[in-house]
């Protein structure tokens, strides 16, 4: 039996869901929202406040400072109140109400950016703020998870080999590209495995992480508005590029079946399922990772009038949902 004295000291790391008799093809799918914090985050966060703090950069006095659209900043919220920091968080209005609302139980400040820099996007607008908020006061503290090598150095040292040891015969490994920490960290460890695994980024269209053209974009966690510093794209062997109505569907096909799972989740097995179909010969031994749970969405993804307003009244369509026998 685990017994902790701090939220960020448990996350269940083995949990997989075998999504075979859901979709078309196997995979498996590495739930990371059963911890405090309720995503994979809490790995990037813990990483990055414990090398500030080791470097001196985080005092008694200081205020953590840091662009989110909504999970790390419920981390970071966490730890801070754990560790008695101030934490302040700059998102914008595609932020879930509930992951706001979760931030703010926890003790945090949440600054909600309303109008996208016309170049940069609503990411670039949240960026200007917290370099303002840091030129206005030295006690703020901006961790800056697009740039800090802690964001995939927490994958590099956990998700990845945690995926490994439970399947050491992997082959293909799909990772939804956000900030790209997670996929970074992932195919770093893989380039180095004992053994050859592909590793297919998923990303959603609006997207310009990979150089595609910009877009509206109305689920937050994946896609970016610039290139994200810390991607290095001979690490990735493929990429698939996910509409957001895909999105939708996978995540109400999986709800279908009991398992209400976050819009980026949707995202990367509704890409994976694209990229398996292409396969020829048997099938992969592959996993995806699964980021988040559904509960911060049922406003947005899974609530019909958002949903239809947004994507269309045909986007849930029974047909587009119907189970594998």
């Amino acid at each position: 039996m685990p017994v902790i004295s701090a939220p960020q000291a448990f996350n269940e790391d083995d949990l997989y869901v075998d999504l075979e008799g859901i979709f078309e093809h196997p995979l498996f799918l590495k739930c990371e929202g059963f911890n405090f914090a309720g995503s994979i985050k809490i790995k990037a966060a813990a990483e990055m406040v414990e090398a500030a703090e080791r470097d001196g950069l985080l005092t008694p006095g200081s205020i953590l400072v840091e662009s989110s659209s909504g999970n790390l900043g419920v981390a970071l919220s966490m730890i801070a109140a754990n560790k008695g920091y101030r934490f302040l968080c700059v998102t914008d209005t595609r932020c879930n109400l509930a992951t706001r609302k979760m931030m703010e139980a926890l003790g945090s400040e949440v600054h909600v950016i309303t109008e996208p820099h016309p170049v940069s996007g609503f990411l670039g607008a949240r960026i200007d703020h917290v370099r303002a908020l840091c030129a206005s006061d030295d006690r703020h503290v901006w961790l800056n998870q697009y740039t800090n090598r802690g964001n995939a150095l927490a994958h590099y040292r956990r998700t990845a080999p945690a995926i490994a040891r439970q399947f050491p015969d992997l082959d293909v490994l799909f990772v939804g590209a956000g900030t790209t920490g997670t996929l970074m960290g992932c195919a770093r460890y893989f380039r180095e495995w004992h053994r050859p695994v592909r590793v297919v980024a998923v990303d959603t269209v609006g997207s310009v992480t990979f150089g595609g053209a910009p877009g509206r974009r109305m689920i937050p966690g994946l896609g970016t508005s610039r290139r994200p510093p810390l991607l290095d794209e001979s690490r990735v062997d493929d990429v698939v590029r996910v509409p957001e109505a895909d999105t939708i569907r996978a995540c109400h096909r999986l709800a279908r079946r009991g398992f209400l799972f976050g819009g980026s989740t949707g995202t990367v097995v509704s890409g994976a399922m694209e990229w398996l179909a292409r396969c020829q010969g048997r099938e992969p031994t592959a996993v995806a990772i699964a980021p988040d749970l559904g509960e911060r969405y049922l406003d947005t993804v899974y609530q019909s009038t958002w949903v239809e307003d947004l994507y269309g009244e045909d986007v849930l369509e029974s047909q587009a949902l119907t189970v594998a026998s």
